[in-house]
């Protein structure tokens, strides 16, 4: 879907937002007709409501929709969306006192509210259309608006669908859309090209492991994204028990995030040198599937002692982090995998952690992500956590015994590839809402995108 505002000059039905607080003085300034219709309704502007309220001609005059207390508004993300997700077809307009903020976010959730899945299944319901409100950049919300959905599409697609080439495929097409250059190695040319731990991890599959590069821009800041594009994963020879695979196409939620996040930059215009880098597999079972016990070697020459296959994200994150800062490495180099339940037993599955070193860089995200409502928590790159990432034998242990820290040493683990080359920072996020919310259906999810969106201006001086 593309999300898009209606025409400035759009007729419109207004849609006043009442605030639980000040509503019986509100009330009282209103005409008898409507003061009766909304006692009749038990109207009271409780977060949520929504009440049509019809004129002289019984049509539609306009819409009331409950605001609650401030409480309210601050755990209820996108709350003016529950108007969008209950009117009907027709253009609206929002009324009421919003900060800059408030607008911003009123209408990027009317925009999302009308996302739907409707690849298998017709969705079956035209969405009502918002115009924009006054002050409000309408393309810079469509465009965040369309790169979530473009990270919904890709996460809520089976694996069946959504494999390497098919994720390879989604990344041609957004770099045709925006005039970016393409390079995917694939197969056993990831060996010729010195990608060893993605054909590892990829080889089992009856569909080839990649590498996709897309690169757009030639002047300003340089900003290099790397997702982890694990298409599905069974665990490998550790194999998952049924019950964990059930959500494993969303195991390429971090290649579907940064995906998102690329468009919303590109759209934008931002004066930025772009680079994304996804190594796509799929973590398969055959007589081909790399074993418990095997100690691999990386792009950079780090030895990695295998003892789990089941934490395989990190290993394909390990040659892309390695490629990302060969060379001259980027002035900003953002990591997003859906990498460890650690991280989900820690915060659930609304906040999205991230680890960094740069205290500026996590102010700046942790700032933006309250301003645009795109939850973050920072947690901590313990460096005395590092011995537990050290086996005998190897570098590195992909999978520490003990079940402590299990996101943090998953993160200490990835920076070792980074070894301090660029400002760097590390999302272990979820990638699925697992209960509908407003302007949030239960499916796949972006997570952390909008904040850094939001952040790039200045953290990178654009």
């Amino acid at each position: 879907m593309t999300p898009r505002f209606a025409a400035p000059d759009t007729r419109a039905v207004p849609v006043r937002l009442i605030p639980q607080d000040g509503f019986d003085d509100w009330l009282d300034r209103q005409d008898d007709p409507v003061r009766d219709w909304v006692t009749a309704n038990a109207f009271t502007g409780k977060a949520g409501q929504v009440l049509r309220v019809p004129g002289p001609d019984l049509g539609l005059a306009r819409v009331l929709m409950g605001w609650g207390r401030r409480k309210d508004r601050q755990r209820t993300r996108f709350l003016a969306a529950r108007a969008a997700e209950a009117l009907p077809p027709g253009t609206y307009a929002l009324e009421g006192e919003l900060t800059a903020n408030e607008a911003e976010e009123a209408a990027l959730g009317w925009l999302l509210a009308g996302y739907a899945f409707t690849r298998y299944k017709a969705n079956g319901r035209e969405a009502p259309m918002l115009r924009a409100p006054r002050g409000v950049d309408a393309a810079r919300v469509e465009a965040i608006a369309a790169g979530e959905c473009l990270t919904r599409d890709l996460i809520n697609t089976p694996a069946a669908d959504m494999g390497p080439g098919e994720l390879e495929a989604a990344i041609r097409d957004l770099g045709e859309r925006f005039g970016a250059k393409v390079v995917t190695t694939t197969g056993d040319a990831l060996q010729d090209a010195n990608f060893p731990l993605i054909h590892t991890v990829g080889r089992a599959a009856a569909r080839a492991p990649r590498l996709v590069e897309l690169t757009w821009g030639d002047e300003g800041p340089a900003l290099t994204l790397v997702g982890k594009g694990v298409c599905f994963d069974t665990g490998g020879l550790n194999l998952k028990p049924g019950g964990s695979m059930a959500l494993m196409k969303k195991d390429m939620g971090g290649a579907a995030t940064v995906l998102g996040l690329a468009q919303m930059i590109m759209a934008s215009g931002m004066r930025l040198r772009l680079r994304v880098l996804v190594p796509a597999v799929e973590n398969a079972v055959s007589g081909d599937a790399f074993r418990p016990g095997d100690v691999l070697t990386a792009r950079d020459g780090t030895t990695v002692e295998i003892n789990n296959t089941d934490a395989e994200g990190r290993l394909v994150l390990a040659d892309a982090l390695a490629l990302a800062v060969e060379d001259a490495p980027p002035d900003l180099l953002v990591c997003m995998a859906t990498l460890t339940g650690a991280a989900r037993v820690a915060v659930g599955p609304d906040l999205a952690p991230f680890y960094t070193d740069d205290d500026a860089l996590a102010m700046a995200l942790a700032h933006a992500g309250t301003r645009v409502r795109d939850p973050l928590w920072r947690m901590p790159l313990h460096r005395p956590y590092e011995k537990m990432i050290e086996p005998a034998i190897a570098d590195l242990d992909n999978a520490p015994s003990g079940g402590f820290a299990g996101s943090i040493t998953a993160a200490l683990f990835l920076d070792r590839f980074v070894r301090d080359r660029a400002r760097f920072v590390h999302f272990d996020i979820y990638g699925w809402q697992p209960s509908a919310a407003p302007a949030r259906p239960k499916g796949g999810a972006g997570q952390g995108a909008r904040a850094i969106f939001d952040a790039l201006p200045g953290v990178l001086d654009l």
